[in-house]
């Protein structure tokens, strides 16, 4: 039983209304309201019924006029015809035009029921898909971005040129700027918003499986590819797909991927079909790319074609006005998840806050503004509440430096280097690329100190 649903019967025959509504009503629990013509109904579509049943002759305007001007006014809403004439001709136009069913009189009780059900389902999921639509075009519109400065008012500006056209564009930005973000913005503001946004992170995915992860695999193909797999370009056709940390791409699949662009097509791994694609390619890094073409790790005609339209993200250091304005934002959302009554900071607390560099950038003041919610106890965070990389005992590093060379004792470099690694993984939130880049360091020297502190935490070292 659909309580509080909204039937509207079409039909100039009383006997037929009242034998509709009786089921309808009394047996099924709709609400219900009827009509003798077509043109009655289409005064009073603003009620916003869910669904309407309607008689194929009527005075006036026939059923078939009046389901054509229905489905101008809502296309989803769904439309039952009914009928005496019994005519396949008339419920194959009917179809067509987009009525749910058709129903010959007398009337079939027991199956008018369940398809009134399955109809007003079927129109209760169409609501929730364009809601969630509209939710989802609202969050990542350029206006919900966190903002004060007026660099990414610049940026916001740029990328508002390119939302109707298919360019590529390379959001450059170091981590945590909120590339994702803008790349999503560029999506859901432009015309391909109705279809797939599929992202891939280059730098997660193992190398001898991101070939698979793009392109797709045949069955057979390798072993364990037990049946054919669709890749991301194919699961993105017609939208966008947003190749994150592209600059991690070893140079097989960066040639795999130049062809995708110039040719817009691309075989399965295993395969010998040609496939089409129709995507938009949007990627970011936070590589200098051109410094990597220079080393010859990345291929310039490559660099060239994803640069054809390049976007460059601020870090936060550089405009340090978005760095209060979105801890406030973070302290209200987390305040409220977490239903703890915390009004703002202390002002020493947000000192600290302000004049701090946050190397991991807005996901940085995202997970430190948690953190500092789940820790403190009083009603302003303070100082002690905030993690200690952001209150460091010394007044700068080369204070800290230089404390370790005092007096005779002679530190290992490796107990240096490994300290550095430790701190650097701890400000950069566990990012091995990134605290590889910071200390100038091999991402493998990185993650060598990474796996030994992760042996010693689990030994209990």
């Amino acid at each position: 039983m659909e309580k509080n649903k909204f039937v509207f019967i079409v039909d100039d025959e009383p006997a037929i209304t009242r034998l509709l509504s009786y089921y309808l009503k009394d047996k099924w629990g709709y609400k219900v309201e009827s009509f003798e013509t077509g043109e009655d109904v289409l005064k009073k579509l603003h009620l916003k019924p869910d669904l309407i049943l309607l008689d194929i002759m009527l005075p006036g305007l026939d059923g078939i006029q009046i389901l054509k001007k229905i489905k101008q006014f809502d296309e989803n809403l769904p439309v039952i015809i009914l009928s005496a004439q019994g005519s396949i001709e008339v419920a194959l136009d009917a179809i067509k035009l987009g009525a749910f069913d058709y129903f010959p009189k007398p009337i079939d009780s027991q199956r008018l029921e369940p398809t009134i059900r399955n109809a007003i389902k079927n129109y209760d999921l169409s609501k929730e898909l364009i809601n969630l639509k509209e939710n989802v075009t609202r969050n990542y519109s350029f206006a919900n971005i966190i903002t004060a400065d007026g660099k990414m008012q610049d940026v916001f500006h740029l990328v508002s040129k390119v939302l109707d056209n298919d360019i590529t564009v390379l959001i450059h930005g170091e981590s945590g700027t909120g590339k994702e973000l803008i790349a999503r913005a560029i999506h859901y503001n432009g015309y391909r918003k109705e279809k797939p946004f599929v992202v891939v992170n280059c730098a997660s995915i193992p190398r001898d499986l991101l070939e698979s992860e793009l392109f797709g695999h045949e069955k057979g193909s390798f072993t364990g590819a037990h049946q054919r797999k669709l890749g991301k370009f194919e699961i993105a056709d017609g939208g966008t797909i947003f190749l994150d940390e592209v600059g991690e791409l070893e140079m097989t699949l960066q040639a795999k991927l130049l062809r995708v662009i110039q040719q817009r097509e691309f075989e399965r791994v295993g395969g010998n079909e040609l496939i089409k694609t129709n995507v938009r390619i949007i990627s970011a890094t936070n590589r200098n790319l051109k410094k990597a073409v220079e080393l010859k790790e990345f291929r310039e005609d490559l660099y060239y074609r994803l640069n054809s339209f390049p976007v460059t993200i601020p870090p936060l250091r550089d405009r340090r006005s978005d760095i209060l304005v979105l801890a406030d934002h973070f302290l209200t959302l987390f305040t409220k998840k977490l239903n703890k009554e915390i009004q703002g900071f202390t002002k020493p607390a947000l000192k600290i806050i302000f004049e701090y560099d946050w190397p991991g950038n807005v996901r940085e003041v995202e997970n430190t503004i948690e953190r500092c919610v789940i820790i403190a106890d009083g009603k302003f965070i303070d100082i002690k509440d905030l993690p200690p990389h952001l209150t460091p005992i010394e007044d700068s590093a080369s204070g800290f430096i230089s404390s370790l060379f005092d007096g005779n004792v002679i530190v290992p470099f490796e107990i240096l280097k490994e300290n550095a690694i430790k701190h650097a993984l701890k400000v950069t939130n566990g990012n091995v690329i990134e605290a590889a880049k910071k200390l100038e360091l091999s991402r493998a020297t990185v993650y060598r100190i990474k796996e030994k502190l992760v042996s010693e935490l689990e030994n209990g070292d």
